[in-house]
């Protein structure tokens, strides 16, 4: 099967950028067509990253892919729809909420926007915990759409989620407290953290982001429509780090265990069977730590290519129930949004979701 040719809107973003970078050389996927705003249709992706022509550049070490730099960009709403498989969104909430129900009608859209992951009949993926929802899209045909929409969660929400998902299985959870340490670069370039905000502070609040966080867990780690039975209390801040978000977790288990117990779980745990075998997915899903003084997002953040989450600082709490906490660090960029999205869509076409479509004359 030839490599299935792929759109990307919000091309020229962070989480875009890394799409760009991801989809350069992927086994699977042909990036075929770009989009950014409408002010830059016309434009090659060069030419629509040069700071002169008002975007901030681009932002990844590696210089991206030279035939995708010659590209033209298309404007967000005219993607030649019969000449795609399907299309990656990495665009804002608002935009997402015209854009990508306008390419539902008649491809799978897979997105890093907040737009539709509440919807009753959309999915929340994260293949390791929950491939078992990816059926729920069909649901989506009620719409009159031919495609569909699948969300991933937000970049938060899937270090929590990974860890979470092995001591549910294992343990069963009660409660879980979390404070989110999140980079700038969550906070996209669009309108973004202006610097002076984050140099030598922390920024207390994001914006919707810890009813995000509560009500986006519960969904992936409850059952087919129906979310988990389970008390979520998160708190959300900004801090001074490029890449790599921190998170500090206290859960309290149903059942008994030791420090041991819970470390042996994390180390264990392979997720599910047919996702550890997508090329985006890493050798292990969660790496564990020692030393006390890591996770560091600085050391830590590009474990296995960014898709790993690793944990440390292991212990006891003596507060909560049966209780036990912990900090990780996951990629907020890569996991947390282009690469993950490409871990769903590979989901998608192993499960046959997705596919060549037929071109054959009507």
């Amino acid at each position: 099967m030839r490599k299935l040719r792929c759109g990307l809107l919000g091309a020229t973003g962070i989480a875009g950028q890394q799409f760009v970078d991801a989809l350069a050389a992927h086994p699977l996927f042909d990036l075929v067509a770009l989009a950014a705003s409408p002010q830059r249709a016309g434009q090659t992706y060069r030419e629509a990253l040069s700071r002169g022509g008002g975007s901030a550049g681009w932002c990844l070490p590696r210089s991206p892919d030279a035939r995708i730099a010659k590209m033209r960009l298309a404007a967000p709403d005219r993607f030649d729809i019969e000449a795609l498989d399907l299309v990656f969104s990495a665009v804002e909430t608002d935009v997402a909420r015209i854009l990508e129900p306008l390419y539902a009608e008649a491809l799978p859209v897979v997105s890093t926007a907040s737009a539709f992951r509440g919807e009753a009949d959309v999915p929340l993926l994260i293949p390791p915990i929950n491939a078992s929802h990816l059926p729920l899209v069909r649901k989506q045909a009620q719409r009159g759409w031919r495609g569909f929409i699948l969300p991933i969660p937000n970049c938060t929400t899937t270090g929590l989620a990974m860890t979470l998902a092995p001591l549910e299985e294992a343990f069963g959870l009660k409660a879980v407290m979390v404070t989110s340490l999140q980079a700038a670069s969550g906070a996209g370039r669009s309108p973004g953290v202006p610097a002076l905000d984050l140099i030598d502070n922390v920024v207390p609040y994001i914006p919707n982001e810890e009813e995000k966080v509560e009500r986006e867990t519960q969904k992936i780690l409850g059952k087919l429509g129906r979310p988990a039975d389970l008390r979520i209390s998160a708190t959300c801040t900004r801090v001074p780090v490029l890449d790599g978000h921190t998170e500090v977790v206290a859960v309290s288990l149903k059942k008994k265990a030791s420090e041991g117990d819970v470390a042996a779980c994390f180390r264990a745990w392979r997720g599910d069977e047919g996702a550890r075998k997508l090329p985006s997915s890493p050798p292990q899903w969660i790496v564990v730590l020692e030393d006390p003084y890591r996770p560091q997002p600085r050391l830590d953040r590009d474990t296995h290519g960014g898709m790993a989450t690793t944990v440390g600082r292991l212990r006891t709490d003596v507060v909560l129930p049966n209780g036990f906490k912990y900090v990780l660090v996951s990629h907020n960029t890569r996991f947390g949004a282009a690469q993950g999205a490409l871990l769903v869509a590979e989901l998608l076409v192993a499960q046959r979701f997705i596919g060549e479509r037929d071109r054959s004359p009507r």
